[in-house]
């Protein structure tokens, strides 16, 4: 079969949806696009203007809402073009930068994540030590730690994808460039490639899971042990919402990179890629903002401080 090149250009089929439905699609999914961004720039807002949020736990919230709008910005503008645009081409370098970011967002994601466990674990367990464990120092490099692993998979895993020979048949069945639905275009023998990217992602995801898993077991223990009521609510309190980020985004990342292909189907991937995708850096935001009292309080005193503004402003016009 006839090689293509790295002038080649991809054609990413995208969402399998029927024709009439496309104004439908189109809306909903600008819709969470806009919502993503928005409360996730709102959340990196509120954490750096209030000096109550300069704590551990929202230094690292406001990197996962950096990743959550670099990875949504990646993929949805591009989606949503292809939605309405009867030429849905993307060029080898475009796919290849794609690929590399998601990678990225994904795999730093994975680490971040674990990190606000561990930070849930020393707040909790280690009350008194936590202002000294955690200084700034510490979460600056944790965050960097998370960054760099997550560049370190991304570099690999692209630079190996796109050095691979491409047949003629140039159409990833997918709505953006994710590698498992670009290696199926590949015409060498992907095998060895595959089984060790499994592998990688098998850890990617096993160990910070391992971190989160001995990271709450010790903060259930402590929990046990506290005579306090009130100690206990708020335990749980600073905890349950980064339970639930974990769960969505660990089990549509466990179906996708860990499950074996033969369980899943390519229309099965691009729904579940979806939903990580857009639907939980949607979600992220929320659902820290409207379970946290600290948040909504900076929310609170943002728009008092703007309504006053505005009342002064009005005086004197």
């Amino acid at each position: 079969m006839e090689n293509r090149n790295s002038t080649s250009d991809f054609i990413l089929l995208g969402l399998l949806v029927h024709n009439k439905a496309i104004g439908i699609v189109f809306a909903v999914i600008f819709a969470i696009f806009v919502v993503a961004v928005t409360t996730n720039l709102v959340m990196i807002f509120l954490i750096q203007v209030d000096s109550r949020l300069h704590t551990p736990i929202y230094f690292l919230l406001s990197q996962l809402s950096i990743m959550d709008t670099l990875f949504i910005c990646t993929i949805v503008p591009k989606l949503l073009i292809d939605i309405i645009s009867k030429d849905k081409t993307i060029s080898f370098v475009d796919c290849g930068i794609q690929m590399f970011l998601c990678s990225t967002m994904i795999g730093s994601e994975f680490f971040l994540l674990s990190l606000m466990a561990y930070d849930r674990y020393m707040a909790v367990c280690n009350p008194l030590r936590y202002p000294v464990l955690m200084n700034r120092r510490v979460c600056l490099l944790l965050a960097a730690g998370a960054w760099f692993g997550g560049s370190v998979e991304g570099f690999l895993l692209t630079s190996v994808t796109m050095t691979l020979p491409y047949c003629s048949s140039r159409s990833i069945n997918h709505f953006f460039c994710e590698i498992p639905a670009v290696l199926r275009l590949a015409c060498a023998d992907t095998s060895l490639y595959e089984t060790l990217m499994y592998i990688c992602c098998v850890l990617m995801v096993l160990i910070p899971i391992s971190i989160i898993s001995t990271s709450y077991t010790l903060i259930l223990l402590t929990v046990h042990r506290m005579r306090s009521a009130e100690g206990r609510r708020k335990a749980f309190a600073s905890c349950s919402s980064h339970l639930i980020v974990v769960s969505i985004f660990y089990g549509a990342a466990f179906y996708n990179y860990v499950l074996p292909q033969l369980f899943h189907t390519p229309e099965q991937d691009k729904v579940v890629s979806a939903f990580y995708t857009m639907v939980t850096p949607m979600l992220n935001p929320l659902i820290y903002s409207l379970r946290n009292k600290d948040v909504l309080g900076a929310v609170k005193k943002v728009l008092a401080q703007c309504l006053s503004t505005q009342k002064v402003s009005t005086v004197y016009a």
